[in-house]
């Protein structure tokens, strides 16, 4: 598994934890991440993405809220929301990651982690959340086939 997948998928183990427990398990991570991963990279990876989506996580809400029709997010399904939240953190914060690779891994831990349709149910909201984001000027250009997919 490379350095980053892993990083996601234990930054989604924690935010997880967070969303049920609250900011009582940041006193626990890097005991949590040394117990769990030996990869520094993948370690360190994944405390970024938790701590930046605990930095930012009300306007994350909102912005998946926004695109979210007939869906409240204190209704979806916990793993669901924060794996729109961790997506949409790398898609808004995170000019080193390619759209397409968040969205990708993203849809990837919802299909491992929620159920088969959890693919599809991503993949649409961090579509029209890139769309929207490109549409204000932010969104860099999509890689070519030249440029690396994994970041």
């Amino acid at each position: 598994m490379k350095k980053r997948t892993r990083g996601r998928e234990l930054a989604l183990q924690l935010l997880y934890q967070l969303d049920l427990r609250g900011d009582e398990i940041l006193e626990e991570v890097d005991a949590y991440l040394r117990e769990e991963e030996n990869d520094r990279e993948s370690r360190d990876f994944a405390k970024k993405i938790l701590l930046g989506v605990h930095e930012v996580r009300a306007e994350l809400d909102k912005t998946i809220q926004s695109v979210a029709q007939n869906w409240d997010i204190a209704r979806m399904a916990v793993i669901d929301r924060n794996v729109l939240r961790l997506a949409s953190w790398e898609l808004l914060h995170c000019d080193d990651i390619p759209p397409k690779v968040a969205i990708n891994e993203a849809i990837e831990l919802g299909k491992r982690y929620s159920t088969q349709n959890s693919g599809a149910f991503i993949n649409g909201i961090l579509d029209k959340i890139k769309s929207r984001h490109a549409k204000d000027g932010a969104a860099g250009p999509e890689p070519t086939k030249s440029e690396p997919t994994e970041a």
